[in-house]
């Protein structure tokens, strides 16, 4: 799989997205099949513990690109271009070529920059485009779009930036209408997160799908399993173990 080739989804077959920060959970994507990966700022939250991804660096971030791609193998990666990390063109090219040094295939690039955009891809960095709740500036979490002058607006920065030579644009936090209306509207594959169904795939947070924070439950995520409970299980048997004398046992001693 390439970058060429994830713009062929589009409305041919539904694309599957998801954050990703280190080596073991790369492999098991590899292993499953996923389309694309993105090593998300949102790292910030779910692996550094702030309340925001606006602290993150671009050191950060490329040091878990290295680690994601040792073992994404043939998934492309989207490295997250962080906050302050393109504030103009010149800069964001020189981070960019950064994160494709590191090994990502391409940077998404939350907001509506046309110029900058277009600018990265006319100079060989592909482009995903990031529209509607924008973490690296909100004000709060919410939905975006529901007001006519966010709707048009909306509209006019999908088109535009599609125009700038992104090749995928992630629509977050929006109305199902309007995500359904900017994904009939752009010729490049539109990927929700709380976008609704109509978008051309789908990205979530894997921390999220995988029930790791039984406090943070937003409408939009499905929790695929509880990995909260399971691991708190058997860290809970292992100190039982550990304080009982039961762990190790004969067949994890060293003769």
């Amino acid at each position: 799989m390439n970058i060429e080739e994830i713009k062929k989804f589009k409305k041919n077959e539904k694309l599957v997205m998801l954050t990703c920060y280190d080596f073991q959970m790369a492999k098991i994507f590899s292993s499953v099949g996923v389309d694309l990966i993105l090593v998300g700022d949102s790292l910030g939250m779910v692996f550094q513990g702030d309340s925001t991804t606006k602290n993150v660096t671009m050191e950060q971030m490329l040091y878990h690109v290295e680690a994601v791609a040792k073992g994404a193998k043939s998934i492309p990666i989207v490295g997250d271009m962080p906050i302050h990390s393109y504030s103009t063109k010149e800069i964001a090219l020189e981070n960019a070529q950064r994160f494709i040094n590191a090994g990502a295939d391409a940077i998404k690039l939350e907001g509506y920059f046309p110029e900058t955009i277009n600018y990265l891809v006319k100079n060989g960095i592909p482009v995903q485009g990031h529209i509607g709740l924008l973490p690296q500036t909100y004000e709060s979490f919410k939905v975006v779009g529901r007001k006519k002058e966010d709707h048009d607006r909306l509209l006019k920065e999908a088109k535009e930036i599609e125009q700038a030579g992104a090749f995928t644009l992630v629509l977050e936090s929006i109305p199902e209408q309007l995500g359904k209306e900017i994904s009939e509207l752009v010729a490049i594959p539109t990927i929700g997160i709380g976008a609704g169904r109509f978008c051309d795939g789908q990205v979530l947070v894997i921390n999220d799908l995988l029930g790791m924070d039984p406090d943070f439950h937003p409408k939009f995520v499905k929790r695929y399993a509880n990995l909260f409970e399971i691991i708190a299980h058997a860290v809970s048997q292992y100190k039982k173990e550990v304080k009982e004398g039961n762990y190790p046992q004969k067949e994890q001693v060293y003769e």
